[in-house]
């Protein structure tokens, strides 16, 4: 699996990190869950579940479907538009097929809750995990600092921690800067 500098905000929410598994690069439209392999990697990285799963080609299909739906329903919520209704099928469907509860974990140096599934270890469990965090992220506190990289051709969103930040990345705020000086200088000559 490609590295790249994860956004603001993925390391707390596996919602915005499957979001971003879907970028713009030089050459094109980069799916960074491509193919199944790269799904089992994502999910071990993430910690969805405790054992290696295998993903089918129709799970990964799944996955990909919730993740248009996580990104429609991101997008809505930024523009302050109505989301298609198929992606708010999606992602309650996917709540649905893995019952759940949250759990609460105690710890330093603070509470947090965590959704656990009442089915472990299983593609239900983690397409209904990452439905629950796209849920939460949306409904609670964090929703008001979801945002989408301002960069020129990223489509990658971000969990705004600075008043300022525009950009999902050091990466695409160097560009924008580039591009910035040399209009200018484009300007003055």
């Amino acid at each position: 699996m490609v590295k790249y500098e994860p956004a603001p905000g993925e390391e707390d929410s596996v919602a915005v990190a499957l979001a971003n598994t879907l970028r713009r690069g030089p050459a094109g439209e980069v799916d960074h869950l491509a193919p199944a392999r790269s799904v089992e990697g994502w999910v071990a990285e993430h910690r969805l579940a405790t054992q290696p799963l295998r993903f089918s080609e129709s799970d990964v299909g799944r996955l990909t479907e919730l993740r248009a739906a996580v990104r429609e329903l991101f997008t809505a919520a930024i523009e302050g538009s109505a989301p298609d209704s198929a992606a708010l099928v999606t992602v309650n469907g996917a709540t649905a097929e893995a019952p759940g509860a949250a759990q609460l974990r105690w710890g330093s140096p603070s509470l947090r809750s965590e959704w656990q599934s009442t089915v472990p270890d299983t593609v239900d469990a983690v397409l209904a995990c990452i439905a629950s965090d796209a849920i939460d992220v949306l409904c609670g506190p964090r929703g008001t600092s979801l945002r989408q990289c301002a960069a020129h051709g990223c489509i990658r969103f971000f969990l705004r921690e600075h008043g300022r930040r525009q950009w999902c990345s050091n990466v695409c705020g160097d560009r924008v800067r580039a591009a910035r000086h040399y209009q200018r200088r484009r300007d003055q000559a």
